[in-house]
């Protein structure tokens, strides 16, 4: 019988609500929004986190929606991340200091690229595998 009683308070017990991780609230500071009904509109939202967001767009050429604006949050070590952007027919042009970037070419990568220029200047052309056909 006292099997049974434990068993039963432990069944109970496994099967009570766990705690959820709780959403915090968070407070929003600014929201503007304006949008004409002809394609044109701007919004702007800041929250007290740290998150900002702004934009203003136009009608495209092309049907879309061209846009520019930016956005900003704040990593958990506390820097912030600041992104600006356009977007029209050219597609999403971010800038930002966390986007990477090429590294310069060497030296002698340089120097390749500008003799293989020349070549082609004077009427030299190659196969599919790199191999020049003419001099």
């Amino acid at each position: 019988m006292k099997l049974v009683v434990l068993a039963c308070l432990a069944a109970v017990a496994i099967a009570a609500p766990q705690s959820q991780d709780v959403i915090p609230v968070v407070q929003v500071l600014r929201d503007d929004r304006q949008d004409d009904g002809n394609g044109i509109f701007n919004y702007a939202f800041e929250t007290e986190n740290g998150i900002a967001m702004e934009a203003s767009g136009t009608p495209g050429s092309q049907g879309q929606s061209n846009m520019q604006g930016s956005f900003r949050f704040v990593f958990p070590e506390g820097n912030a991340a600041d992104v600006r952007y356009i977007a029209d027919e050219n597609g999403f042009q971010p800038q930002s200091d966390l986007l990477p970037t090429d590294h310069p070419l060497p030296a002698h990568v340089i120097d390749l690229i500008r003799m293989t220029e020349e070549l082609r200047a004077a009427g030299a052309t190659w196969d599919e595998q790199g191999r020049r056909l003419t001099r």
